[in-house]
């Protein structure tokens, strides 16, 4: 009795196979590929998404004097306004005042979707700690009629986005800002600081973007 040895590979199952047996399924695989074809050619394409255009209002709050930079974010960042509120009161109340009329106005006028603002930080003088988050608190809670998003960064957070180091002076935090915005003529140092803390939330959130892209591709 005649013994049929198995083969032992894929290739050699197919070579075993008799020659119509053999065009039988390269026919068949021919016209699977091309049915295959036909069907991936059919189905739409989905259309590019376009970057989201966000309102960014950075601010670098102080009780004399309160830094703001509006910044939109899309294909590119582009500049805004930018500027400082002074405070003149008499008193502390009265610069509290000042610096919650002064972001409110700018708030209603330019609608921000987000706000960026520095974290509050230990300071040796307890007095001028105390005053600072006073301004801070002024200057946050006039944007919150148009409800946006808050969101807080370190003084060492703004300057490695922005410059690259965590210990830039800020004559090179201003050089900075300048390039990345393409910004000519005289600007005040506290302008230049919201500037640099609203650039480094939209730098934040595009890495942030970049990642959720990232894991929604992954997951597929």
């Amino acid at each position: 009795m005649r013994r049929h040895r198995r083969p032992k590979s894929l290739a050699e199952l197919n070579l075993a196979r008799s020659p119509a047996q053999r065009d039988g399924q390269s026919r068949s695989r021919s016209e699977l590929a091309k049915a295959s074809s036909a069907a991936f050619v059919s189905l739409p394409r989905p259309a590019a998404t376009p970057p989201a255009r966000v309102r960014i209002l950075g601010l670098d709050p102080g009780s004399l004097c309160t830094g703001y930079a509006v910044i939109e974010t899309g294909p590119r960042v582009t500049y805004v306004v930018s500027g400082s509120i002074r405070a003149r009161g008499a008193s502390l109340a009265d610069r509290l005042q000042e610096i919650f009329a002064g972001v409110d106005r700018l708030a209603n006028e330019y609608q921000p979707d987000e706000v960026a603002i520095e974290r509050v930080f230990m300071h040796r003088n307890a007095d001028s700690a105390l005053k600072l988050g006073q301004a801070r608190g002024a200057a946050l809670s006039a944007t919150f009629a148009v409800r946006p998003r808050v969101f807080e960064y370190a003084p060492r957070e703004v300057k490695l986005a922005v410059v690259g180091t965590g210990g830039a002076q800020k004559e090179q935090v201003q050089l900075m800002v300048r390039r990345l915005l393409n910004l000519s003529g005289r600007m005040g140092a506290d302008a230049a600081d919201a500037l640099a803390i609203a650039l480094c939330h939209a730098h934040s959130r595009g890495l942030s973007g970049q990642l959720h892209q990232l894991a929604a591709g992954g997951a597929r």
